[in-house]
């Protein structure tokens, strides 16, 4: 593998996430609504919430906003990294020049991946502007903290598209599949864990193993503690969760989003590279 062909493949996946009207869309989306809800969360109750609580408001509303928007920006643009060229017939184009397969992933992920931290990182930045600027006092490391979480949630979300992408021939169809993935994973959080411990009667650590397969709810719980956060919020299974691990549960639930990140692009890099067809 060459560095100099994955650095070239990175700079043109830049520059195309630059002029996809769609991912600027989300980025915008994104960093508009941020700055809405540093500015509402800060001023909505006046001077009763400045401070620490008003930082706890605000954490609390970039967390959801993390989970609704994050996740649906790097599924639909990893599923249609690898689909829309195959489908435009661009990608059998490059495939013939002197380059591998781990290239091209590689090269692709990194560039997309660069691409979409980077619109988290200004959203998150002008974020901390107005929190400054309206008198919050930060906590720069809890802060810190949950942007790091939302980048590896935004990694592993990003791979899972990879992998959808390189198992779909169609850029409509990888699209769909996104598309459902991300609503499976949003409605399967809070309302499905307790709709499936109330039907079958899980056991708390069932439940706790379950949460711990949904990135979404790693990241809903790894941000509560990076905030400095009870995980009593999210019922019997956050209560177990902090008994149980304690000083250990931020290092499992940051491997849990490892996981995401790391297996589903490994995967892709597999079925990718065995596939006769393009």
């Amino acid at each position: 593998m060459e560095a100099r062909i994955v650095a070239t493949l990175l700079k043109k996946e830049i520059n195309d996430s630059l002029n996809n009207r769609w991912f600027m869309l989300y980025a915008a989306a994104f960093t508009g609504l941020a700055l809405l809800l540093s500015w509402l969360s800060l001023s909505g109750g006046g001077m009763g919430y400045s401070g620490f609580a008003g930082f706890g408001r605000t954490a609390a509303s970039l967390v959801n906003l993390v989970l609704l928007v994050v996740p649906l920006m790097a599924l639909t643009i990893g599923a249609g990294s690898l689909s829309t060229e195959r489908e435009r017939g661009t990608l059998a184009y490059l495939l013939a020049q002197p380059v591998n397969r781990a290239e091209v992933l590689l090269g692709k992920y990194l560039g997309l991946a660069a691409s979409l931290l980077g619109a988290l990182a200004l959203g998150f930045g002008l974020s901390a502007v107005v929190i400054a600027g309206r008198g919050g006092q930060t906590n720069a490391a809890a802060f810190g903290l949950l942007v790091g979480f939302a980048f590896a949630l935004a990694l592993g979300m990003l791979s899972l598209g990879f992998l959808i992408s390189v198992l779909t021939r169609k850029a409509a169809v990888a699209t769909g599949v996104a598309l459902f993935s991300w609503l499976t994973l949003v409605f399967i959080g809070d309302l499905g864990l307790m709709g499936t411990s109330l039907a079958f009667k899980l056991p708390i650590d069932t439940i706790f193993s379950l949460a711990l397969l949904n990135p979404l709810q790693v990241f809903k719980m790894a941000s509560l503690l990076g905030i400095n956060a009870t995980l009593d919020v999210l019922g019997p299974a956050g209560i177990y969760a902090m008994q149980t691990y304690r000083d250990s549960l931020t290092w499992l639930l940051l491997g849990s989003l490892a996981g995401w990140i790391v297996l589903p692009l490994l995967v892709a890099y597999v079925l990718f590279k065995r596939r006769g067809d393009l």
